[in-house]
């Protein structure tokens, strides 16, 4: 005889059982948003127009763009001019024939891509500019914000090297392309704030070419005419290894201070710990890649034409020096793949 606890397992038991067969056809519901953003996505075309492959910056937005577009299912392709502007001009007019959907493109300089910027949206294609900007205004730019840079890098220095802070207050700035955006909004805000400060002395101002070695070979020139230089500012972590090395060569590394910028990759933090690199301005290259990537799907969705809405975002900046380097503000190039 079946006591009272044991009627009610049984009842909820067959209970169960009558309802496996609905449970068992309920799968679920079809999100029509997911499913047009993957039909939308799909089978698109993109192609990255970079300087050039080969270092931290570039490989590492490929990286992340390259995930993505696996994981959409939309072609990506990489023509790579290897630091020749004639070279990516060929490749920019190549594709306003071939009409891919989008290309992102990482300028040489400020003037030299622009009339085929402007060529390429007529054309329906739609362009986003990474990290250095055309004076042609596209559907997106994701990047740094180099007057930012600029403002913070003199700031920096003018803690450092202000009237009776530092062994004198001459400065020296190493500039990478003349005509790069990079340079040339940077120094737009290294002199707000150096014309702010009279008694800073900039004593020499050169372009490197993002060469190391013309970097150390100009170091050197400038502490042998300045031997009591305090600072100095680069452009690219990558081009001031050269100037750093000048100064840990001349003796001068505990009196001149040293700001760079660059993507946060593991060997510019390297650096930092070393003392090779005072500040390090980081723009974060995985975080750019992130953020490259939601422009780039944003925009292979909407059904505005090319060069109709246009939109940037300059992307955080992090400040990195001896006393907060660490794991998680650096990258390497296998964490992002």
């Amino acid at each position: 005889m079946m006591t009272i606890r044991t009627r009610l397992l049984a009842a909820a038991l067959l209970s169960l059982a009558a309802a496996a067969p609905a449970l068992a056809q309920d799968k679920g519901l079809e999100n029509p948003r997911s499913t047009a953003f993957h039909q939308t996505l799909a089978g698109k075309k993109v192609v990255f127009l970079p300087l050039s492959m080969g270092f931290d910056l570039t490989e590492g937005w490929a990286a992340k763009m390259r995930k993505q577009a696996e994981r959409l299912d939309y072609s990506f392709e990489i023509r790579d001019p290897a630091w020749s502007t004639d070279a990516g001009t060929r490749a920019l007019s190549a594709l306003i024939t071939e009409k891919p959907d989008l290309i992102v493109v990482h300028n040489p300089d400020i003037q030299s891509y622009a009339r085929l910027l402007k060529q390429a949206q007529a054309a329906g294609i739609k362009i986003v500019q990474i990290n250095l900007e055309s004076n042609t205004t596209t559907d997106s730019y994701v990047g740094a914000d180099w007057t930012e840079i600029g403002v913070q890098a003199a700031e920096a220095v003018v803690e450092r090297c202000g009237a009776g802070k530092g062994v004198s207050t001459k400065v020296a700035i190493d500039t990478g392309v003349p005509t790069a955006a990079s340079d040339v909004f940077q120094l737009d805000g290294i002199y707000r704030v150096l014309d702010a400060h009279p008694e800073i002395e900039v004593v020499s101002q050169q372009a490197t070419e993002y060469n190391p070695e013309k970097a150390r070979s100009i170091m050197e020139t400038v502490l042998q005419q300045h031997p009591d230089l305090c600072g100095a500012i680069g452009i690219w972590d990558n081009q001031d290894t050269g100037t750093a090395s000048a100064i840990q060569q001349a003796g001068k590394g505990g009196q001149v201070f040293l700001v760079t910028s660059g993507g946060g990759n593991m060997v510019g933090c390297e650096n930092v710990e070393k003392g090779l690199f005072n500040l390090y301005i980081s723009y974060d290259v995985p975080l750019q890649g992130d953020i490259l990537n939601a422009e780039i799907a944003r925009l292979l969705m909407t059904e505005s034409p090319a060069g109709e809405v246009k939109s940037l975002y300059f992307n955080p900046l992090t400040q990195i020096t001896k006393d907060n380097v660490n794991q998680r503000t650096c990258w390497t190039l296998e964490d992002l793949k």
